[in-house]
């Protein structure tokens, strides 16, 4: 099991990788700016939970590295569920695999977007989903892959 969840951990790492390699190649072709949405998701919650990152000098750099350890936090323990759910006997065709490992990584990066009222992703434009379904694509190409090879 340990190694299992070590693997998926690992997949899931390497998907991150991909996935936000796409996301920079994105911005650096289109000259789109980064998104701001991790750094809102940290701060809704932090607030939420009674420990808002402090005011003053750096906040927004923590706020941001707050965000990006989040999304990488997502995408490894993703990659450990995954894991799991493969070792447990879900083990669907390769491109299959990748599609519904990089749709569960973007559900899991989306559903609090909506549930801390951060955007509504019923509002996104066919661009935006676009978006943000091409380096989950990513995501779960590298990440399924590392696991169903081995």
């Amino acid at each position: 099991m340990f190694r299992t969840i070590a693997r998926g951990c690992a997949a899931g790492a390497a998907g991150t990788t991909a996935l936000n390699a796409v996301s920079y190649l994105d911005m650096a072709l289109r000259g789109r700016p980064s998104s701001s949405t991790p750094e809102a998701i940290v701060e809704k919650i932090t607030t939420r939970a009674g420990h808002p990152v402090p005011d003053g000098e750096g906040r927004d750099n923590r706020l941001s590295g707050l965000g990006a350890l989040s999304g990488i936090a997502v995408g490894v323990g993703t990659g450990a569920l995954a894991s799991l759910l493969h070792r447990a006997g879900l083990r669907p065709p390769a491109w299959l695999g990748a599609v519904l490992t990089g749709a569960l990584a973007m559900t899991l990066a989306d559903v609090p977007i909506a549930g801390l009222d951060i955007s509504d992703p019923r509002t996104w434009s066919p661009a935006d989903w676009t978006a943000d379904a091409i380096p989950h694509l990513a995501y779960g190409l590298v990440t399924y892959g590392v696991i169903a090879s081995a």
